[in-house]
């Protein structure tokens, strides 16, 4: 169901906007999660490492889908906002069109070039083929990763974020019992995590696009465009949609490319160090969602919210999400800091804390105390995003990113800190990210952004 931002306290109305989408980010990482437990539980700790070492590509993918996904949320949002139902048709049925056929694309692109970039993050030859041949069954998905991330996005411009959580539910229980089917029953080991996941993300596509389909049915247009055909595919929205889409993707981007930078480092120290990285990011991510929904939230509640032309209640949001970013992060540091041993044995060997578990815990303890940091990077973020302000977004997300990899490095060769420089440089990054995102909030230029109206 569609739900108007631009109305209701601010506090309650996105702490129960963004809920649900907490609720199926958690649950999409439980079958990523369930992925790498099954393989490390019924296959090795050489899977777990293969599966691992192709996740900066994988990321990459995922980067270049919801960054373009983005500008369809921030544009169909504030046409929402300012009533414009005829035009915000359009846009959400010419990004369907477009981002399905770029997915297509890195369908072809990704199958084909799986193992040169593989080996150009210096992956392992006991994990080489293992890590290829689960990219090249992930990339066949390809299409239906870029067409449930659109959909997901244009759900969230509406204000409705409870419709993705029911198709995500679904998809990651289906998942999961695929998982266990091909891993455990047919033996097909890395290879039955891939295609399991591919099949579930398929399902979830296919379903979003149907129920979208009727809901644009059923909305009646503004008075005077009732009877108005809507354009299936108009340039005017594409043009809108590169506007916020494109920085969004290169942000996004860049993220996988600090990554692919940042696992090559990881595995310079061996697998060992690989499976342990790869056990404690999972969990990371797991701790992430909170504030990165939180940042998706507010992108949606900013932008139908300029769309209607309440930038003091923007302002209202922003300080509500900081607020509950400050809480949450508390909460999740303090899960991590006492069941951290627990939560990385559901992926490796419980016993031997000097190996992978132990650098896993290296990890966790030192990123979990700075998630304030990550919130206060986000949050404001994601407000920029809705805005449409996307070059001071852009600029914080490099800043963050290129510190962190320099600091990395740095780190790394320069000090005796070693493999503890991966760890530190995450927080040290966030800090510089926020600084600068907080600065531009603070600057009021923002509010001059607006892509709808452009």
């Amino acid at each position: 169901m569609v739900k108007n931002l631009t109305e209701g306290k601010p506090l309650p109305l996105l702490f129960f906007f963004a809920l649900p989408m907490v609720a199926g980010n958690l649950f999409q990482q439980l079958y990523n999660m369930v992925d790498t437990a099954v393989v490390g539980k019924f296959v090795g700790e050489d899977a777990v490492a293969a599966v691992g070492s192709s996740f900066p590509i994988v990321f990459l993918s995922v980067a270049v889908a919801s960054g373009l996904s983005m500008g369809c949320n921030v544009v169909v949002s504030q046409l929402f906002g300012a009533g414009r139902i005829h035009e915000m048709k359009s846009t959400i049925s010419t990004a369907i069109i477009s981002l399905s056929v770029l997915g297509l694309i890195l369908m072809g692109l990704g199958t084909l070039f799986a193992g040169p970039l593989l080996q150009l993050l210096g992956t392992d030859p006991d994990i080489m083929a293992d890590s290829e041949l689960y990219l090249q069954i992930y990339f066949g998905g390809a299409v239906f990763l870029f067409l449930y991330n659109t959909l997901n996005g244009i759900y969230n411009a509406q204000g409705d974020s409870k419709t993705p959580l029911i198709f995500l539910i679904i998809s990651s229980l289906t998942n999961i019992v695929l998982d266990l089917l091909f891993v455990i029953q047919f033996d097909m080991r890395v290879a039955g995590v891939a295609w399991a996941t591919l099949i579930a993300q398929g399902m979830c596509a296919v379903a979003s696009l149907i129920v979208m389909y009727r809901r644009m049915k059923r909305l009646p247009c503004e008075e005077g465009r009732e009877n108005e055909k809507v354009p299936l595919f108009h340039m005017t929205a594409v043009r809108r949609i590169a506007q916020i889409g494109l920085p969004s993707m290169l942000q996004q981007s860049l993220v996988s490319l600090s990554m692919m930078m940042m696992q090559g480092l990881v595995n310079s120290y061996g697998k060992v160090l690989v499976a342990g990285y790869t056990a404690a990011t999972k969990i990371d991510t797991l701790a992430m969602l909170p504030n990165m929904n939180f940042s998706n939230a507010m992108s949606s509640y900013t932008a139908q919210n300029i769309g209607a032309g309440k930038y003091d209640r923007v302002k209202e949001g922003l300080k509500a999400c900081l607020f509950m970013v400050v809480v949450f992060s508390l909460a999740i540091t303090i899960i991590i800091f006492l069941f951290g041993s627990q939560l990385l044995s559901l992926f490796l060997d419980p016993g031997d804390t000097s190996g992978a578990l132990g650098y896993g815990l290296a990890y966790m303890h030192t990123v979990s105390v700075f998630y304030i940091l990550m919130g206060l990077l986000f949050v404001p973020n994601g407000m920029l995003r809705g805005a449409g302000d996307m070059g001071a977004f852009t600029f914080s997300s490099m800043a963050n990113l290129f510190s962190r990899v320099a600091i990395a490095y740095g780190l790394a060769y320069l000090t005796p800190l070693g493999a503890n420089s991966i760890w530190w440089s995450i927080p040290a990054g966030w800090a510089i990210g926020a600084a600068v995102s907080l600065l531009r909030v603070k600057s009021g230029k923002w509010m001059r952004k607006a892509v709808a109206d452009r």
